[in-house]
């Protein structure tokens, strides 16, 4: 009998572990409190952040898309760079750099200093690749990100460009987490996403953001609002610094 007793408590010891492990997997293995899940627009993902329906990534197919010839015309692109301040010295990030639009516009701009162009689609840093060797270009960085990183050293950046691609984000708490370890502190993150004011912008809804509710996302990220530009025709600039 004492034997027996001696047994099932060695039987204990090893089995609470057990339970106590699986029941942190699971706790683990639950989906992020801070999304939600349902219906809604059939160019969205079905996951809602903050009351915001995330839009499906464009994929590298719509490469000519991002390099069309009126793109200039339609954006000001010029505008958009000039608005960055950029200095010969500074280290930028561009998330979501797709074929490298913006990338190589401001390379030759921070010629003293460094481009990361960081994107998720391999067709995309190929293509960028290609134009690095084309051009022998020395200061531009290719970087595989993923959804819930941006995989940039700690520390690192002056300046981060997110051009219409902040709402394709399938992770944006996990994103921006990744983010703000990234910026320096003093840092500036250009955050240009199509109005969700303006009606007469000809852009899906659900590839729009309102300013309100891109402060609302970038507060609860740990980022304030310096400034919105709003001086390109169809986007907002929107300038967000951490919280000091």
């Amino acid at each position: 009998m004492l034997q027996r007793v001696k047994n099932f408590k060695n039987f204990i010891i090893v089995l609470l572990p057990l339970i106590v492990l699986q029941l942190s997997c699971a706790q683990d293995a639950k989906p992020s409190e801070a999304y939600v899940f349902k219906n809604g627009n059939p160019n969205g993902i079905g996951k809602w952040y903050m009351g915001r329906e995330i839009a499906h990534v464009m994929g590298f197919q719509g490469i000519d898309w991002l390099e069309r010839t009126a793109r200039e015309t339609e954006e000001n692109t010029s505008k958009l760079i000039n608005n960055m301040n950029i200095k010969t010295g500074d280290t930028i990030a561009d998330i979501g750099a797709g074929s490298g639009f913006h990338v190589f516009k401001m390379a030759p701009l921070a010629k003293n200093g460094l481009v990361y162009a960081v994107d998720i689609q391999e067709q995309m840093l190929k293509a960028m690749e290609a134009r690095i060797y084309r051009d022998d270009v020395k200061n531009v960085s290719l970087i595989m990100g993923n959804e819930k990183s941006v995989n940039l050293p700690e520390n690192s950046v002056d300046k981060l460009l997110m051009v219409d691609v902040y709402h394709e984000f399938n992770d944006p708490k996990e994103m921006m987490a990744s983010i703000e370890k990234a910026l320096r502190a003093d840092g500036k993150i250009y955050l240009i996403e199509y109005r969700a004011e303006d009606s007469a912008v000809p852009i899906k809804k659900v590839h729009k953001m309102s300013e309100a509710q891109a402060v609302k996302e970038f507060e609860a990220a740990g980022f304030v609002l310096e400034e919105n530009m709003d001086n390109l025709p169809w986007q907002h600039c929107m300038v967000f610094v951490k919280k000091r």
